[in-house]
């Protein structure tokens, strides 16, 4: 569990409530569960609409995500990608056939099938790299699920806003009945702009963190490949791995 994204979470929840209570309102004001409804439905179908019902599920699958802390691979990996260099360097890269199936990685399944079966470095390198965009871009369909529901929130909100105000000028003889209308105006600007900001955006763009340190690693493992198959010492690559991941990780473990 990624407590950091979990405590930003409710320390912005009770913000507002705090705030609320400060400004002398009460809780209970803006729990409004028509406004709810009425933004969060909303939000829901034009999601749907753009993305699908597969994407959109998977889109849901991936929340879990957004709460779990960094993939911290870097240590393990060199060590992994050592023991593959100096078995091939040492026996031959037919030696490295028995390691395929200790590994559940499909991408790491297909780097080590690829030097096994001897395909050209130039080769193997085409199809690591077919195989990363294509990742990436399947990927980055399911996290829009979450950009898409940021966008539509707001707008949501607005529409809330216009429905209460409706509500309003239809009731505007029967002043016991505008106090509902007002509170679903506001509040349903207040849950669009909230859930918008507090959580939809933020873990959309928690999600892409993580995609990009998954990228990372592939594009390590690619290069790790690459220079297994054409022989290079295990310590240069060792020390290849080292400089990569040192220009281009830019995350928190």
């Amino acid at each position: 569990m990624d407590w950091g994204s979990l405590i930003g979470l409710v320390l912005g929840l009770l913000a507002i409530l705090f705030g609320q209570m400060l400004l002398g309102g009460h809780i209970l004001s803006i729990l409004q569960p028509s406004a709810l409804i009425i933004v969060l439905g909303g939000t829901f179908s034009a999601v749907l609409l753009q993305n699908g019902f597969v994407n959109l599920m998977r889109g849901l699958r991936l929340l879990r995500r957004a709460f779990k802390p960094y993939d911290d691979f870097y240590s393990e990996l060199i060590s992994t990608i050592q023991a593959w260099s100096s078995t091939a360097r040492l026996n031959g890269f037919l030696k490295l056939d028995h390691m395929i199936s200790d590994h559940p990685d499909p991408f790491i399944t297909k780097g080590l099938r690829l030097v096994v079966d001897g395909i050209e470095p130039a080769k193997i390198r085409e199809i690591l790299d077919i195989d990363i965009n294509s990742f990436e871009r399947e990927q980055n369909l399911v996290i829009k699920v979450w950009d898409a529901a940021g966008g539509y929130a707001p707008t949501m909100g607005i529409l809330g806003a216009v429905l209460g105000l409706t509500n309003i000028m239809e009731n505007i003889s029967q002043p016991a009945l505008l106090g509902q209308g007002i509170a679903i105006a506001f509040v349903s600007t207040i849950y669009g702009v909230g859930l918008a900001n507090l959580i939809f955006l933020p873990i959309a763009n928690k999600l892409k963190q993580h995609l990009q340190i998954e990228i990372l690693k592939r594009e390590m493992l690619a290069h790790a490949f690459l220079s297994i198959r054409q022989g290079e010492h295990p310590s240069l690559i060792q020390e290849r791995m080292s400089s990569y991941w040192h220009q281009n990780h830019n995350y928190d473990s």
